[in-house]
């Protein structure tokens, strides 16, 4: 069997769990060709794990400025993009131009006009997008998957959808690059494009309207004011004002955080450690939005980026009962230990009331890994041998655009406080309204 040949695009946090399955896992299926990314110490640390601690050998390392020449010099038949995300359709774009396939880490990109540009590039190019969302894959979603598609409540008519984010991880997306809009489209698109895209995936059809709110309600140096803080820092290290502050994040002791961020500092000046109450963060952490979909299901959405637990509730009400999940979720921080803690499910249940009938409890399978065992599935489903799914849980650009087209769509009534019409964004050729 032919290996097929990947360059890498993107080494940081997220990256580990892909350079580290190709070099380990799947190194007699797939092979690692090279890296890409804007700071040279990060890649020399991502080739230093592969050779010490995976016993695969060095890859050739390149800047941004050298992405054409890199898949010149390396032939890969895949680009995978794990870089900030407003740079994905860049990556992409230029990718499929040159002749490769495409696997992008969520969010497939940031707005409407990155998001028709890569569209359009599939359909002049012909190639393949495979967007990774790994939470199709968790057990627990897919056993939801599961009971719709088996009737178990009838038809779906309403979905009530909150998701928290705590004090550790929710507070670290205000610390990084995220934090900026311009940067990653705010969690509506960043984070809550997992959640979209799950209710695409559980209902079988695609958002037609949306209406939101959100607002910047905890985080952020005038909230910080309002509730009497006056100790404030830009970054944690070497400042004494972040000494005993829960909110600060310290990067010395910390292997991965240190190499990855604090030594690599020098190469492009990107600080990890941000004050979670510093000026200059213009993504929201209170968001409510309103959707209603193509196959007339309506969904009230939360998310909350300040709470004291991680994890998530759905309750979907349908025809013939109701259907409640609850995961509670690890703490984690991105980068901050094994790729494979990030999202490792502490408690789930799913219980079913039906309309008329005693509730009761539906057995979930174990997942092993990181996003509840999602992590593990996707990577084959990517670099392995796929079986047979009857889930169809692979997700095409499609189902990328569809799933940050709600994100999009939120962001936009957020600033206009209007409701908007999805489609209205993007033209998608050949999508098929369900």
């Amino acid at each position: 069997m032919e290996k097929k040949r990947y360059a890498h695009v993107g080494i940081g946090g997220r990256a580990r769990m892909y350079y580290q399955a190709l070099t380990t896992t799947y190194k007699d299926t797939a092979e690692l060709v090279a890296f890409c990314d804007i700071n040279r110490t990060r890649m020399e640390y991502a080739n230093r794990i592969i050779q010490e601690q995976y016993g695969y050998h060095e890859v050739p390392m390149y800047g941004p400025d050298e992405f054409e020449k890199m898949i010149r010099e390396t032939k890969p038949d895949t680009v995978i993009v794990t870089s900030i995300d407003r740079t994905h359709h860049r990556y992409i774009i230029k990718a499929m131009e040159m002749g490769c396939d495409v696997v992008s880490e969520k969010p497939m990109t940031v707005d409407a006009t990155k998001c028709q540009e890569i569209v359009d590039c599939i359909e002049r190019t012909g190639k393949h997008l495979r967007v990774t969302f790994n939470y199709r894959y968790a057990p627990h979603n897919t056993k939801l998957r599961e009971l719709i598609m088996n009737d178990t409540i009838g038809k779906v008519t309403q979905v009530h959808f909150e998701w928290l984010l705590n004090t550790s991880h929710g507070a670290d997306y205000f610390r990084r690059w995220h934090r900026d809009k311009r940067n990653s489209g705010g969690l509506l698109v960043h984070k809550a494009t997992h959640h979209f895209d799950l209710v695409n995936f559980w209902l079988d059809t695609y958002p037609k309207r949306v209406f939101a709110l959100g607002d910047l309600k905890f985080y952020g140096r005038e909230n910080a004011e309002e509730r009497g803080v006056t100790k404030f820092y830009s970054r944690v290290y070497g400042q004494e004002n972040a000494k005993g502050d829960p909110f600060a994040l310290v990067m010395e002791g910390n292997k991965g955080l240190e190499e990855l961020y604090l030594k690599a500092e020098k190469d492009d000046g990107y600080i990890r450690d941000q004050s979670v109450f510093g000026d200059n963060i213009s993504i929201e952490d209170t968001m409510n939005v309103l959707v209603q979909y193509y196959n007339g299901a309506q969904m009230s959405y939360s998310l909350n980026a300040y709470s004291p637990w991680e994890g998530f509730r759905v309750c979907m009400t349908g025809t013939k009962g109701r259907i409640e999940l609850e995961v509670i979720e690890a703490v984690y921080i991105n980068a901050g230990g094994a790729s494979a803690k990030e999202g490792v499910v502490k408690g789930k249940k799913i219980t079913v009331y039906p309309m008329f009938g005693d509730a009761y409890n539906v057995e979930i399978p174990e997942g092993v890994g990181g996003h509840g065992g999602g992590d593990t599935v996707l990577l084959n489903d990517i670099f392995g041998v796929p079986e047979y799914d009857p889930f169809h849980r692979a997700a095409s650009h499609v189902d990328g655009a569809m799933s940050i087209l709600t994100g999009i769509s939120a962001n936009k009534s957020i600033a206009t406080g209007m409701p908007v019409d999805v489609l209205s964004l993007v033209n998608i050729p050949g999508l098929k309204i369900k």
